[in-house]
């Protein structure tokens, strides 16, 4: 059985499937977010890093890694992608000089600004089919998903299992 487009229909069952309609409009946005920012020669961790230093002020690597969930190894990359690039700037820390404390500069707060541009408009793509009520109640739903879980998995890190 197949639908007008050539596809193999699928199951009104399956199509239904929250997990599995969430999946998928995963899948989108994270194409649509890909691309705007391949297009800028950029990546999501870059802007996750760009971001988690404004709003947070110079950090360590270490502090960086946990606000951006970006593993430590990975991080490394990262920043010294940004830092060939002029967008951070990597100083020994001054309490220990072992560590690196890693600071925004002005060209990097402007990349970001052109990021978050390229970002809004993967967003508005994303939810083009939405009103903007629409989407200010699907975030606030998504969110609470993501809430829910994330203290679930706390309270079983916590529990020890």
């Amino acid at each position: 059985m197949t639908t007008d487009e050539g596809r193999a229909a699928v199951p009104a069952r399956l199509r239904e499937l929250p997990s599995r309609l969430l999946g998928q409009a995963s899948a989108q946005a994270q194409r649509l977010v890909a691309e705007g920012l391949n297009g800028a020669d950029a990546r999501k961790w870059h802007y996750a890093a760009l971001v988690a230093l404004e709003e947070f002020g110079p950090a360590s690597q270490a502090a960086l890694s946990g606000r951006t969930g970006i593993h430590r190894s990975d991080l490394v990359a990262v920043i010294n992608e940004l830092a060939e690039r002029e967008l951070v700037e990597r100083t020994p820390d001054p309490a220990d000089r072992r560590r690196n404390v890693i600071t925004l500069t002005p060209l990097g707060l402007r990349r970001l600004r052109k990021l978050e541009q390229l970002l809004a408009a993967a967003q508005e793509e994303l939810l083009s089919p939405l009103s903007a009520t629409e989407r200010e109640q699907l975030t606030r739903l998504l969110g609470r998903l993501v809430e829910h879980h994330a203290r679930a998995d706390a309270t079983m890190g916590a529990d020890g299992g």
